[in-house]
């Protein structure tokens, strides 16, 4: 196996048949969607992908993309870099059925109008999936550390208002 540019899109039916594999780097600049998510640009992503056939006779494309991307950590507000990994193993579908059919180890993926599966936005579309819902520093690394924040003001809890239900109360003891 040689390291290559991923292609932009695959026939991914003749690519099982012929069980290639794909082991390079898709450009950090091609990740537009990406790239607008984060605090810098993100760096290439290391990819590799198997495109094989199962013993059930499903077409499969397993692999595994790897980033690391500057975020804004959300307890100090600085910039930080973490890496993003996610594996992926989707079954390529061209019908609505082969999609019900597909079974659970596979997460299905559309072809387009010409058979193919576009790499760069499905292996995209994954690791935007997989970054950090808030994004945050170890404690330890972190400038704010484990000290808790106040943002305005707690108003304090009211007195004790009068049960709504205490007059339904009086009138069942009658």
């Amino acid at each position: 196996m040689q390291t290559v540019k991923i292609p932009v899109s695959i026939d991914p039916f003749r690519a099982a048949s012929s069980r290639l594999v794909y082991q390079g780097v898709v450009p950090g600049v091609q990740l537009k969607r990406l790239n607008e998510l984060c605090a810098g640009d993100c760096s290439d992503a290391a990819v590799s992908l198997e495109c094989g056939v199962d013993l059930q006779g499903i077409v499969y494309l397993k692999g595994k993309a790897v980033t690391e991307l500057t975020l804004i950590c959300q307890r100090c507000m600085t910039l930080f870099t973490t890496e993003v990994t996610v594996e992926f193993c989707f079954g390529p579908c061209r019908t609505k059925a082969e999609i019900d059919e597909l079974p659970d180890a596979y997460d299905p993926i559309e072809c387009n109008e010409i058979g193919e599966v576009r790499l760069h936005q499905l292996i995209e579309d994954e690791l935007i999936v997989a970054m950090p819902i808030i994004p945050m520093h170890q404690e330890i690394d972190c400038s704010a550390g484990s000290k808790d924040m106040v943002v305005g003001e707690i108003e304090p809890a009211h007195e004790e208002r009068p049960n709504p239900f205490a007059v339904l109360e009086k009138l069942k003891s009658k």
